[in-house]
């Protein structure tokens, strides 16, 4: 699916409900994560970049309102929105507590809920569009929002791709990451030839970090890469 508009988790233990959902989504240029019980969404929002998440209450394993309150505790951002024929007041007001920000009861309509959805992805781009990321990356500052490098002499212009990358290595400095671990964070799936072109990009990364001799993007050949980092000067 190309011009994916976003990352959806799907936490629904009903498949032909799921199914139903899924294929409409899709349809409307969303890409869909589904998972039948709490804790593969836990760990599927921990290893993927998931945009917005719609958790039913009653599933296997752990409920939406313990899923809800895992996700809560990493991203304070992330739209939560509860999917449930629990429709009762106490219901509802413990979804809101474990941090969900809407609640729409089944049956619904996939209408009302696409539109749901998209009031929810423009009020996360809003507050996304006034953050600037920077990094520090040993000498040299590294600027996600505007995609480039600074060295005390010149800028470096990287492609979304690079920077995506970089983000990545900085939030988990000196530790062994997987090239899958990688891949399913940045480019959303794990497949050979997308492990092809992240090599590209980690070759033009390397070049971009030269500035930097003391920072070392290492090859932990079959497993994966470190990215260490020593002490800024």
């Amino acid at each position: 699916m190309q011009n994916v508009r976003a990352t959806i988790l799907l936490a629904e233990d009903d498949y032909p409900l799921a199914s139903i959902m899924t294929d409409a989504l899709e349809d409307e240029g969303y890409k869909v994560i589904h998972c039948a019980d709490g804790q593969t969404a836990i760990d599927k929002f921990d290893k993927s970049r998931i945009d917005i998440c719609l958790l039913d209450i009653m599933m296997p394993n752990k409920d939406g309102f313990a899923v809800a309150k895992k996700i809560r505790q990493q991203s304070d951002v992330m739209p939560i929105l509860f999917i449930s024929t629990r429709a009762q007041q106490d219901d509802k007001i413990k979804g809101y507590k474990s941090g969900a920000d809407d609640y729409i009861s089944k049956p619904f309509s996939m209408q009302e809920l696409v539109m749901k959805i998209e009031v929810f992805l423009r009020r996360t781009k809003k507050k996304h569009s006034d953050i600037v990321e920077e990094y520090q990356v040993g000498n040299l500052k590294f600027s996600y929002t505007e995609k480039k490098l600074y060295s005390s002499e010149k800028a470096i212009d990287i492609t979304v791709k690079e920077a995506d990358l970089l983000r990545f290595f900085c939030l988990h400095p000196n530790r062994l990451l997987k090239r899958e671990e990688i891949l399913l964070d940045v480019w959303g799936k794990d497949d050979y030839f997308l492990g092809r072109s992240m090599d590209v990009y980690i070759t033009r990364l390397r070049k971009s970090l030269k500035q930097d001799p003391d920072i070392i993007l290492e090859t932990i050949h079959g497993v994966g890469f470190r990215f260490v980092l020593a002490e800024a000067k």
